[in-house]
């Protein structure tokens, strides 16, 4: 077979950024910037400045567009943003999320940690059945969404040598609010959202805001499948030289898991089977029995499996930025959250055949009958999220230094402390079941109990999965950042020193008494430190054009991923070298703007050596990876029509073997089209990936094919304070292959088409 040549990255900037010159000189008019290169961004930087005049990769996304997309969940945002790939599959969260061809070796986010106001959700992205997302909500107290790409991340953040993802709350600056209500069209989901602000007294404002909902679902699922809510709420008391805020947070949620779903796979090519549909089955069922798991402390406790995933945080902060003497400024933020959950996923153990001779309904309407149809058996991943709180304080101080030429030093200096519990309880079992997508009942035969279950606990593969961990993580990372600028040219350096002190133990289950064994447990003591860095430089041609280049070096440490497995690390008293995974990046971009076109050009590049375990595959794996790429990023405005969009050309390679990561699209695109004509607004936002390879080497390697999803939106003004809006998510009812397992036939998709419509009114 002939080799097919692609383009160089270099040589694809280089047409991307003559395009994108062509264009602006093109369509010059006055300046209408929708990019918003001159708004000052917060995230992943000392002070604030504008894009402008930062030396790294930063996208925003305002509160109305993000609802306009149609986001499912929190990381289904991203998927609109360049450079990041967001696996947002997963239902209430669960997503797989990573930057510029960082890989996805099992999932979470393992090199980009999620924000909310500027302090991590969670330190660890891809800790097994509870990541940061699932912990996040997109509603009205959302102000903004700021993510940087590479650039200072890996110095002004711990575990973020990909980016940063900061979700920005509201803070009360207008006083006023709304309320809304939707309701599913086609199947049953309400919800209620809120905000309201206000002034206390000339110098002390508020905020609240949140939602409520319930119903199944968009898939088929039970009645109650999402239920729950959230409320957040801020108080702010100007001073005279700054301001001290305090913020809440209550996060009580539920809504379902979507995990890989039986399907088909032959000659590389995934295709659906009879009776599921993968963008609308869950496997969720009012059929299904209590499962039954273990405790730490050997007890039992029955779980209702419709719960999905179920998250609770209760958080307390406070926040302050004061100008001190001699031009010192003070930035200080704390949070406290204790943060607790269930994961109750449905994942295929086997693939779809016809049921053995004899097989009965074992619940169900027809319970006692006989069943002759295709069953597969499934594994319910029930795992308790005992504890997995934290507590954060990021303190810094700063100041400029007028130097004698006109130049201005500015200095950072800053101290990271975090405290994150890790306490888990993974539970497996498995149960014989009808293949379908609606309803499906439990099956009996004779390999299985009375109600379906074929292996329970220490019997489900042969034990490896049910767990104890009871983990505590303290970090405290001191870090610098010096910055000089002169004129249109800025340089700036930091460092940062990540100390991390891990102790507690984990535990897996005896076998053969089928209970957790004290004696057996494994403890966890050790410390681990690294030195990250960046330097960066930028140079504003004028005001409408700059160009900058980075080299950066960080570090995500790992948590749970390494305690387990063929490649498990003795962790006590340094009796093993403990893995870490480090990140090279260098990078380089232009920014512009004529007339009514805003463009962001960037090249990357990113060294990655990691070690992993994955939980579903029962594999440990050692990897060097190397990718390359382009982002651009572009909007253009006139009149009433505005369009945004971006694209991400990436070539990313496993260093050993030369192969393309598993699900890694070398070209990913969005479009998000907006138009308005007196009181009717309509857009969409189209997302687009190139087809990637899944599971390779294994027996089930396959092609997930391209796609291209198409969320559209339409609001109509009926007064000045009353809105009526209408969504569709996945216009087009794409199947869109996420991922696919390399032990089975089984893959995950988006969710198929979906509309909701609403009222909203301000206040």
């Amino acid at each position: 077979m002939k080799k097919q040549k692609f383009a160089t990255p270099t040589k694809v900037a280089a047409a991307a950024t003559l395009a994108v010159f062509q264009l602006s000189v093109a369509y010059a008019q006055a300046n209408n910037d929708a990019l918003k290169l001159d708004e000052v961004v917060v995230t992943g930087t000392a002070t604030g400045a504008s894009k402008m005049k930062q030396s790294s990769s930063i996208s925003t996304v305002g509160a109305d567009q993000i609802l306009q997309n149609q986001p499912t969940n929190a990381s289904d945002i991203l998927r609109s943003i360049p450079g990041i790939r967001a696996e947002s599959s997963g239902g209430g969260g669960n997503a797989n999320v990573t930057v510029r061809g960082l890989p996805i070796s099992a999932g979470g986010s393992r090199y980009v940690q999620f924000q909310e106001d500027g302090l991590p959700v969670m330190l660890f992205g891809d800790v097994a059945f509870s990541t940061p997302d699932m912990f996040l909500r997109a509603d009205n107290s959302l102000e903004r969404l700021e993510v940087v790409r590479g650039g200072s991340a890996s110095t002004l953040a711990t575990n973020a040598p990909g980016g940063i993802i900061n979700f920005i709350s509201k803070t009360g600056d207008e006083p006023g609010g709304s309320i809304g209500i939707t309701t599913g069209l086609g199947y049953n989901e309400k919800r209620l959202d809120f905000d309201y602000s206000g002034k206390l007294s000339d110098k002390t404002r508020f905020f609240i805001g949140g939602y409520t909902h319930n119903g199944e679902g968009p898939r088929n699922a039970t009645g109650n499948s999402n239920q729950g809510g959230q409320i957040k709420a801020n108080i702010t008391q100007e001073l005279d030289n700054g301001f001290v805020r305090l913020n809440f947070k209550a996060l009580d949620d539920q809504s379902p898991l979507f995990m890989p779903v039986p399907v088909k796979i032959a000659n590389g090519k995934v295709s659906e089977l009879p009776g599921i549909d993968p963008r609308n089955a869950s496997m969720y069922s009012p059929y299904w029995v209590k499962d039954y798991t273990l405790t730490k402390n050997n007890t039992m406790v029955g779980t209702d499996v419709n719960d999905g995933l179920r998250v609770k945080q209760n958080s307390f902060g406070v926040e302050a930025d004061l100008k001190l003497a001699d031009g010192w400024k003070l930035s200080e933020k704390f949070r406290h959250a204790s943060m607790t959950g269930r994961f109750v996923g449905l994942f295929p153990a086997d693939d779809v055949k016809a049921a053995a001779a004899g097989t009965k309904y074992a619940t169900g309407p027809n319970a006692g009958q006989a069943y002759t149809g295709n069953a597969f058996t499934n594994t319910v991943f029930n795992t308790s999220m005992d504890d997995m709180g934290s507590t954060t304080n990021d303190v810094k101080l700063s100041k400029s230094f007028a130097q004698a030429d006109g130049a201005k030093l500015n200095t950072t200096f800053g101290l990271f402390m975090n405290v994150q519990k890790v306490g888990l309880t993974w539970n497996f079992n498995q149960y014989l079941m009808q293949a379908t997508d609606k309803n499906p009942a439990l099956l009996a035969n004779s390999s299985t109990n009375s109600y379906g279950a074929t292996a329970l606990g220490a019997d489900v593969w042969g034990g490896c999965c049910t767990r104890a961990i009871d983990a505590t993580y303290n970090t405290t990372s001191p870090y610098a950042v010096i910055g000089w600028e002169k004129g249109a040219l800025s340089l700036d350096g930091s460092l940062r020193r990540d100390s991390q002190v891990a102790s507690g133990s984990y535990n897996q289950v005896d076998v053969a008494a089928k209970q957790f064994n004290p004696g057996k447990a494994q403890a966890i003591n050790y410390t681990k430190e690294h030195t990250s860095y960046s330097f960066g430089a930028n140079y504003q041609f004028n005001k409408d054009m700059a160009v900058f280049a980075r080299v950066s070096d960080g570090v995500a440490f790992n948590a749970d991923r390494i305690m387990f497995g063929s490649a498990a690390v003795p962790m006590a008293g340094g009796a093993g070298v403990v893995p870490i995974n480090t990140v090279q990046q260098y990078e380089g971009g232009v920014k512009m703007r004529s007339g009514n076109l805003s463009t962001f050009v960037t090249l990357f590049q990113a060294k990655t050596d990691e070690s992993n375990f994955d939980a579903t595959t029962q594999k440990s794996t050692a990897n060097k990876y190397d990718a390359k790429g382009i982002e651009v990023e572009a909007g253009y405005k006139m009149g009433a029509f505005r369009i945004n969009g971006g694209l991400t050309l990436t070539d990313a390679k496993i260093v050993s073997s030369g192969l393309t990561p598993n699900r890694q699209a070398k070209v990913v695109y969005q479009l998000s089209p907006t138009y308005t004509e007196g009181s009717f607004t309509v857009g969409a936002t189209i997302v687009g990936s190139s087809s990637a390879k899944d599971a390779q080497g294994s027996a089930y390697e396959a092609t997930l094919p391209a796609y291209t999803v198409v969320n559209a939106f339409a609001n109509y003004a009926i007064s000045k304070d009353l809105t009526a809006t209408f969504g569709v998510y996945n216009l087009t009812n794409t199947l869109g292959y996420t991922e696919i397992n390399d032990g089975r036939m089984a893959a995950r998709s988006i969710n198929g088409r979906s509309a909701k419509a609403g009222l909203k009114y301000n206040f």
